[in-house]
């Protein structure tokens, strides 16, 4: 995302180096010229460090696109994410992967159902009248991103507080911040509103962005796309 960012900032033809130590980011940053029009001069090791040169464009200097930022999406280039989880791990690799399509330029929907509508409710309590069962489904299921457990190892709460630990000083982004950051590059989230029924789960309830609709909007745009992913 902040190669993506930053290449949009620059000029057709300019030159970024970026520094990761993630083992595999010179791999994929060479996946993602590839897909968006761009040109990997250069990778180097240092230490830990993985060191990229990247241009903008072409070497033969054909600009990424029009308004030199990626390539334009073709026809039945997108990508689709049903998120029934409500795991923190399993709904982090479901916005890892949102925003690396998102990055490449791709029109992205994040379909989210049943437990995965948590991931969506707003952490402070509404005042919204409910049935008492639907009442009761709302105190049993956690409130918001910062309440998902981890989907192994939760130990009563200490190894969600020991993960969220390690990706702070790994300076990987929380859950919430990627959340943020895909409703910012256009990542579509959709709240099933059978679901919402189901689960008690009112609009109020839910984060601002999001959009409501049912299994006929999904299935519209995964026609449109060509990876479907079930979370």
């Amino acid at each position: 995302m902040k190669v993506y960012e930053t290449i949009n900032k620059i000029n057709d033809g300019d030159i970024i180096q970026v520094s990761a130590t993630d083992s595999g980011f010179a791999k994929d940053v060479e996946a993602w010229c590839r897909r968006t029009g761009n040109t990997l001069l250069k990778v180097e090791k240092e230490g830990k460090n993985n060191i990229v040169y990247m241009q903008k464009g072409t070497s033969a200097g054909k600009p990424a696109s029009s308004d030199n930022t990626v390539d334009s999406p073709q026809e039945n280039d997108g990508k689709t994410i049903i998120v029934f989880s409500g795991d923190m791990d399993k709904v982090l690799a479901s916005f890892i992967i949102a925003n690396g399509a998102a990055a490449m330029g791709r029109p992205v929907t994040m379909f989210f159902t049943f437990w995965g509508l948590n991931v969506l409710r707003k952490t402070e309590n509404q005042n919204v009248k409910k049935p008492l069962i639907d009442a009761m489904f709302g105190t049993m299921m956690p409130r918001g991103a910062a309440k998902l457990k981890l989907s192994k190892m939760n130990m009563g709460g200490m190894g969600t507080a020991m993960m969220k630990k390690v990706m702070k000083d790994k300076n990987i982004d929380s859950l919430e911040d990627l959340i943020k950051k895909a409703m910012d590059n256009g990542v579509k989230m959709i709240a099933c509103t059978m679901s919402m029924d189901v689960m008690g789960i009112t609009k109020e309830e839910l984060i601002d962005g999001v959009e409501f609709a049912g299994v006929g909007t999904y299935l519209g745009d995964a026609e449109e796309s060509n990876v479907n992913l079930f979370i």
